[in-house]
Order: structure tokens, then sequence, then C-alpha cells
């Protein structure tokens, strides 16, 4: 009985999402809400990828474009595009542009490979590669991600 348990605790839900041609896998343990693209109000000298804030009931949450953050070409809005709501433990919402949300995966830990730090502006956010059904997913460490956003 015991060993159920264990491998049980051996997986984790991501939310995969599509950034350009790639996916990403961000914790499900850390996605507040999923919600369609909406008009962002710029803030002045924020980051460049900062793309600015939304109202979510009545909350103000600042958005950063994935893309930007990663140094990819700029945003092009679809009707696919989504703002990922994330919350970590003690910090406020935060929202990320993705292209499109592909689905929900549970990647077992024996799925996923560890990456060592990078000095690469790009992998630096990744800490691993999860395998699922012959996708490759980079899973998202959204500590390194979002980090540095503390707009007022």
């Amino acid at each position: 009985m015991a060993r159920n348990e264990i491998v049980a605790n051996d997986s984790k839900q991501y939310i995969v999402v599509r950034i350009d041609n790639e996916r990403y896998g961000i914790d499900i343990t850390f996605v507040d809400n999923i919600v369609r693209m909406q008009k962002i109000t710029r803030v002045p000298k924020a980051q460049p990828y900062f793309k600015g804030v939304i109202n979510l009931r009545g909350e103000v949450v600042p958005v950063m474009s994935m893309r930007l953050r990663m140094e990819q070409p700029d945003d092009v809005y679809t009707g696919a595009s989504r703002i990922i709501i994330v919350k970590m433990e003690a910090a406020a919402s935060c929202g990320l542009t993705v292209d499109e949300v592909i689905g929900v995966v549970v990647l077992e830990n024996s799925e996923i490979d560890r990456m060592n730090n990078s000095k690469d502006d790009k992998q630096m956010f990744i800490n691993g590669i999860g395998k699922h059904e012959g996708q490759l997913i980079s899973l998202l460490d959204l500590n390194k991600l979002i980090g540095e956003i503390e707009p007022e």
C-alpha cells in the first residue's frame, strides 16, 4: 500500500501552452485562472517584456509577455491567445500571455529530465524537459521567470 502512495506522489500536472512553435509546461499548482485575451493597460517605465495590467474581477493583475521575456518576437494575438494567471506562494498574481493553451498533462518523475542552470537567457527559465506522447515539453521555472516583476 505504501508503495502506491509513493508512486502517486511521483507525478505532477502541467498546463501545456504553446509559445511560437514550442511547448511549455506550467505547474498546475501555481495556475489560478486562464482568461481570454483582453485589453491590457500599458504602464510607463516598465520592463520591455511587461505588457501592462488587466482588471480581473476588480483585482489589478500585472501581465508579462512570455515571448518577450524569452527574447522571441513580440506577441501577435489570435483567438487562441490566452493569459495564464499564476499565483506564487506569497506574491501577488501575475498574468502570462501565451499563444495557445494546449491542455493538461500528467508527467511522472521518470518522464522528466532535470536541467542544470544555464547562462542562456532562454534556458534559464526552464528547470526540466518532460516527455509526453512523443512530444517534448519545456517545464518553466516560474520563480525565475517572474522573479523580477514587482510592479507597484
